[in-house]
């Protein structure tokens, strides 16, 4: 009974999603008129191909944006080093990945963006393509791609696997359930992040020997290697910054700035030559920033305008994009926004861990909490949990002003970090050669 409930909820909603076509091609342009789609590639998010297709067997990795694109990373390349004859098709739907992530990616890897989920877009992509598998990163549950592809017998995959609290609500929903229950039954593998999502998905009735952990992927992110640009950024950075006092704050929303300004203005009194980082999610909003620092009568340089980071210079705003894993390795304390205000849901700390940073981060995180607590178990010193400006005030403070405590705080950091991490990658490769490549090759 479930199941054909299920059938006609799909069925349902692609019959709207048919529907709607014409509105969502109206949408892309007008994304692609506010610069938000690429302005030659726009076609391929209604599943138009802009490259040719290899021969031979391919798997196509699928990530919504730069965080869960950069998490996919380390595991295309284990399978390229496994199965050399394989090619990999990389998609994912924003243009601020894309410009970062096709930089990264392993010779011979074909990007394209990601398809809308109609009939239309979705069943031409997967004819042109015809991918032998499907890996999906984290929450990309998608009712025409998955079952589009389970009728072409087609292998899904879905790595990292996510389920916010939000959700998880919408899912168990009488009209959701039946069909999120008849998505998940076509999986021949999910790797949840957690054991709290593995429970979730079992309640949301994927099949149970379907679901195997082997670790977060966003971990693998914090071992890939730095390339020759990145090594030679840092080292132009260390010699502009010098012995200077230097905290960073990482992915800053809007309104989270106000509460790193703040902090930055107490701290300043104790040390007037300290340079704070302010890397924000979004990198135009660093022109904002840096308009409200230059009221404050602060000295700012945006990363964008080439200019070098001076003896006077105060706040270093970084508005480009995808530089977060060097610039870690050039502070020794990292504060990770999305988590000091209430809407939030963090961002990955593994980065920071990796690079040897002490970690602060706000109460808000979310979709990481289980990042952060798997941390702190591992090392109570690897992450500090502060609330508003005072505590973070009071935590930089000390970090800034005891160099013992300091260095306990990164060694913690760092070796949890590696604890947690060992392995993953070897454990996700496991898991795809018995659950994917048995059945899809």
């Amino acid at each position: 009974m479930g199941g054909e409930m299920g059938k006609y909820v799909y069925m349902v909603y692609r019959t709207l999603s048919c529907g709607l076509s014409p509105l969502l091609y109206l949408h892309v342009q007008c994304r692609r008129l506010r610069g938000l789609e690429h302005p030659q590639r726009w076609r391929e998010r209604l599943g138009r191909p802009s490259l040719p297709r290899p021969p031979g067997p391919l798997l196509w990795f699928h990530a919504v944006s730069l965080g869960e694109g950069m998490a996919a990373i380390p595991i295309i390349k284990r399978c390229i080093q496994q199965r050399p004859d394989l090619t990999i098709l990389m998609t994912t739907t924003t243009t601020s990945a894309f410009n970062v992530i096709k930089d990264r990616l392993p010779n011979g890897v074909v990007y394209q963006f990601a398809p809308l989920d109609t009939p239309s877009a979705m069943d031409t992509f997967l004819c042109y393509w015809v991918p032998n598998a499907i890996f999906l990163i984290e929450s990309e549950l998608w009712p025409n791609l998955i079952l589009g592809a389970s009728r072409k017998g087609i292998v899904v995959a879905l790595l990292n696997a996510r389920m916010s609290a939000k959700s998880f609500k919408f899912w168990t929903a009488p009209l959701a359930f039946p069909l999120i229950s008849l998505m998940l039954s076509r999986f021949s593998l999910i790797a949840p992040i957690s054991t709290i999502e593995a429970i979730q998905f079992q309640l949301l009735q994927a099949r149970p020997f379907t679901i195997n952990f082997a670790g977060d992927l966003k971990y693998a992110v914090g071992n890939v290697d730095a390339s020759e640009r990145e090594s030679t950024c840092v080292e132009d950075l260390q010699l502009q910054i010098a012995n200077r006092p230097l905290w960073m704050a990482a992915s800053i929303h809007k309104g989270e700035d106000e509460v790193m300004l703040g902090a930055h203005n107490v701290l300043v009194k104790m040390y007037p030559n300290m340079l704070t980082i302010i890397v924000p999610r979004h990198p135009q909003e660093g022109r904002q920033i840096a308009m409200e620092v230059q009221k404050e009568g602060l000295n700012v340089v945006l990363r964008s305008s080439g200019e070098k980071i001076l003896p006077s210079t105060n706040i270093y705003v970084v508005d480009t994009l995808g530089e977060l894993s060097f610039l870690y390795r050039l502070t020794p304390i990292a504060v990770i926004g999305g988590s000091f205000l209430p809407d939030l849901a963090g961002h990955n700390i593994s980065e920071a861990a990796a690079a040897g940073c002490a970690v602060l981060t706000g109460h808000h995180v979310g979709h990481f909490s289980h990042m952060v607590l798997e941390m702190q178990r591992s090392n109570p010193s690897s992450v500090m949990k502060v609330s508003g400006k005072l505590e973070l005030v009071n935590a930089l403070k000390e970090l800034l002003g005891n160099a013992e405590v300091l260095e306990a705080r990164r060694m913690a950091a760092k070796q949890a970090f590696f604890a947690l991490s060992s392995g993953i990658i070897t454990n996700i490769w496991n898991l795809i050669d018995l659950h994917v490549f048995r059945k899809a090759f």
